[in-house]
């Protein structure tokens, strides 16, 4: 056995060993950072070739690899920019150079002009919903731009679309022609009415007068018009016309609309869009007026109160009235092989030649796992499996000191026979 061998196989298990110990070290350090994935040292023998009648000793390789993949406990907090994957996929940030990285580190927060921006000081990346619903880019960070959460102070929704159910009594008399609210005329009946808050494009308030009125058997008028040009206590003659008129036709038998009937009205709002009503529900029965379910879309002016995202990544506005507006959907990425990414500073990581190409999708989609909100992601660290590899690694470290020392001891005694 060659002496200077034994050297050589003793410094390379120390040298494996302290390697393991820095990874240790690591790992123990980042216990409590968000998304932090444990380091792991694992081992390889190294051979050399012995001649016959000796044997010359080898030693080890060590190769740190992380944990990349394997996923840590989701732990709730108050915030709803605080963000956590559970599942397959990375964030995508990016740094102030604007190069994008990977990261599973999701405590973000509104910086000064609205940002994402995480601990280590990246921005989160994702599709704006300004010019309509996104699709992600596959093989491509193209199309991402910072998340920012700063919206203008008040928004107004105009009303384009809304559902009115109700029954029609069947017995109701039948309206003259010439008497029906369509005429607009001053001593013009109806049926029935009902009054629907509807809104401009500035966010304003605009009532509608919506009458029913028989007109044959199983014919009935609905007329539309703007409660603001009504006469005082009667309603008829308004100022102007009706903003809208429709027929419908029921089924005698069934008391449903019939097949050909007309299925919704088109309602241009004063100083607004046009309004899609769609009555289809409503029913011509052996009863009273009896309205349904009503509601429309659009909203007051209101403030922004708070960011909601949802699990599959989009990134509402909440206002003041309940109402969300959808800003941004945030993909997720991912690689073949994530443990086989480089590991960078600030807890990101970035594309090597082992870990694939980077692939992008939405969350649970196309193997993706889920964004949950006001919730992060906990290290994957076990501080007891570490504290063993520590005791485990001295052990080690120690004995190979040993065969050094050994090799080193009896290289004396050899150097000493000369004398």
């Amino acid at each position: 056995m060659s002496l200077y061998g034994m050297m050589r196989t003793g410094v390379s298990g120390m040298q494996g060993q302290s390697n393991r110990l820095g990874t240790v070290a690591d790992n123990i350090a980042n216990a409590n950072t968000n998304g932090y994935k444990k380091s792991m040292t694992e081992f390889s023998t190294l051979v050399i070739a012995s001649g016959e009648g000796s044997y010359s000793s080898g030693g080890v390789v060590s190769n740190v690899r992380s944990a990349v993949s394997r996923q840590g406990v989701i732990q709730y907090t108050p915030s709803a920019t605080d963000l956590a994957l559970y599942g397959n996929g990375f964030f995508v940030v990016q740094d102030t150079a604007g190069q994008p990285f990977l990261t599973r580190a999701g405590s973000f927060v509104p910086d000064d002009e609205g940002r994402l921006v995480n601990a280590a000081g990246f921005y989160l990346m994702g599709y704006s919903f300004e010019n309509g619903a996104p699709t992600p880019v596959s093989n491509s960070f193209a199309g991402l731009e910072p998340i920012q959460v700063l919206q203008q102070a008040l928004t107004a929704t105009p009303t384009t679309f809304g559902r009115f159910s109700a029954n029609l009594p069947a017995s109701a008399a039948v309206v003259p022609a010439a008497d029906l609210p369509s005429t607009n005329a001053p001593g013009a009946t109806f049926t029935n009415k009902t009054s629907m808050v509807t809104y401009d494009s500035l966010g304003g308030e605009v009532l509608l007068d919506i009458y029913f009125s028989k007109t044959t058997a199983n014919e009935w008028e609905i007329a539309v018009y703007n409660q603001a040009d009504g006469a005082p206590t009667t309603g008829f003659p308004y100022a102007t016309g009706p903003l809208a008129t429709e027929t419908v036709t029921f089924d005698g038998t069934t008391g449903q609309l019939a097949t050909a009937s007309a299925k919704d009205i088109q309602i241009p709002i004063p100083g607004g869009e046009t309004l899609n009503l769609d009555f289809s529900t409503i029913t011509q029965l052996s009863a009273g007026y009896i309205p349904g379910d009503s509601n429309v879309n659009g909203s007051a002016a209101s403030a922004m109160k708070e960011i909601k995202i949802d699990g599959d990544g989009t990134v509402y506005a909440q206002y003041e009235n309940g109402t969300l507006q959808e800003l941004y959907r945030i993909p997720l990425a991912n690689v073949r092989s994530p443990d086989e990414l480089n590991v960078e500073s600030g807890n990101v990581y970035s594309q090597s030649t082992s870990s694939g190409d980077v692939f992008l999708g939405f969350a649970g989609e196309g193997g993706f796992g889920s964004v949950r909100s006001g919730a992060l992601e906990a290290s994957n660290v076990d501080i007891g499996e570490e504290l063993t590899a520590m005791i485990e690694s001295q052990r080690s470290y120690t004995a190979n000191s040993k065969v050094f020392q050994t090799g080193s001891e009896l290289m004396d005694i050899l150097v000493n026979l000369k004398r």
